[in-house]
Order: C-alpha cells, then structure tokens, then sequence
C-alpha cells in the first residue's frame, strides 16, 4: 500500500444559480472591485488516501465523491490524484 495526494475540487454545475458566488460578487462590487464577474464558490478538499495504485486511489474517491462529498444533482467535481510524499 502507497500514501496518494487526492486533491478534490467540488464546484456548483454551471447550468445552476450559484446564491454563494452571487453573494461574494456583489460584495467584491461594494468593495470597488467592479471588474470582477461571474464568481463561482465551491469547495477544495485534500485528501490523502492509502491504495495499492494510483487507480485505485482514484477510484476510492471518486466513491467517496459520489457518496458524500459532492452532490450529484448539483455539483460536479474534479480529481487530481498524485504520490505523496
């Protein structure tokens, strides 16, 4: 068994309202930040993770992403899986 990195990013599907993103880009405005657009607020998670491979690691969290830390009706998530160490 190896240690692997598992970085998660979990964003709002972009075909979804984003009330979070919307809140942080009226704010950033409020702020004199008027050139600021399109803000979308998601989560990113680090993981590290014990596997036999780098795919298997991968597919570890891609389970634990559809089970719980991503929602699957709203959220998409990307993975980027590497050795740690």
């Amino acid at each position: 068994m190896s240690d692997y990195r598992v970085q998660v990013r979990v964003m709002p599907r972009a075909a979804l309202l984003d009330p979070q993103g919307q809140a942080v880009e009226h704010a950033l405005h409020a702020l004199g930040f008027g050139d600021v657009a399109q803000v979308r607020v998601g989560k990113h998670l680090v993981l590290e993770v014990k596997a036999a491979s780098r795919e298997e690691a991968l597919a570890r969290a891609r389970a634990m992403c559809d089970r719980l830390l991503a929602n699957p009706v709203t959220e998409d998530y990307d993975l980027g899986v590497e050795a740690a160490g």
